[in-house]
């Protein structure tokens, strides 16, 4: 079990007396290898749950097991370290700093883990080829296309080998195909094993995973066949 997430809330203070419950008593498993995806529209608190998942944030009650351990009361600095190590991020929106290039975009997490130069260039440049950009290295993100960006993005998801791959909206900004193409590459990530986790609004990017579930107004269930399609 990767995690496990058990009776988890999260409120939000809404001026002096009141408070806004966005999550509600969520319950929720990952095993390794596991491909699944959470649906729902905006404001259902999706969002919110992914950055608990993801350790950008931290419930206000319930128990977060993460590989066999239990999350709550670490530090953020502790938090930080489990984040960087284990878990891989890809936006909608990227997320690539624009002055470096493709390949130094993807090194970054290994800058931060302290990888040599030398290694984390060349482990960057095996993601970058692994994604079909070996032509493209030194570009600057103004030089790629919006699919290509998206797959730099990837790369550097993948490029520590984190034990969890979280993906918020990742073809939201993306045309049709482009979106296609991005979605193959997630298949093909877990056929080779990886454990994968995609936030979304669409049904059909949903349909790509092996479990599906719905969040609405704070609320986790498993999504059944033909809802809300």
């Amino acid at each position: 079990m990767i995690l496990s997430m058990k009776d988890i809330c999260k409120d939000f203070p809404l001026g002096k007396d009141a408070v806004v419950h966005i999550l509600k008593h969520i319950n929720f498993e990952l095993k390794e290898g596991d491909y699944a995806a959470i649906m729902g529209p905006s404001g259902s608190g999706k969002s919110t749950l992914m950055n608990l998942i993801g350790f950008l944030d931290t419930p206000t009650s319930g128990d977060y097991i993460f590989d066999g351990e239990n999350m709550a009361g670490k530090s953020d600095n502790q938090l930080a370290e489990v984040r960087n190590k284990d878990i891989g991020f890809v936006f909608q929106t990227f997320n690539l700093l624009p002055k470096l290039s493709a390949q130094e975009n993807v090194a970054l997490p290994l800058l931060y883990a302290g990888v040599s130069k030398k290694e984390r260039m060349q482990r960057a440049e095996e993601a970058l080829v692994r994604m079909g950009l070996e032509e493209r290295l030194k570009y600057t993100p103004d030089r790629l296309s919006g699919g290509q960006s998206q797959r730099v993005a990837i790369a550097r998801a993948i490029v520590t080998k984190p034990r969890l791959l979280l993906a918020d909206e990742p073809t939201g900004a993306l045309d049709s195909a482009s979106g296609t193409q991005i979605m193959e590459i997630f298949q093909q990530l877990h056929d080779d094993g990886a454990t994968i986790l995609m936030i979304t609004h669409d049904a059909k990017i949903a349909a790509y995973a092996g479990q599906q579930y719905q969040i609405l107004d704070g609320e986790l269930s498993v999504r059944e066949e033909g809802e809300n399609e």
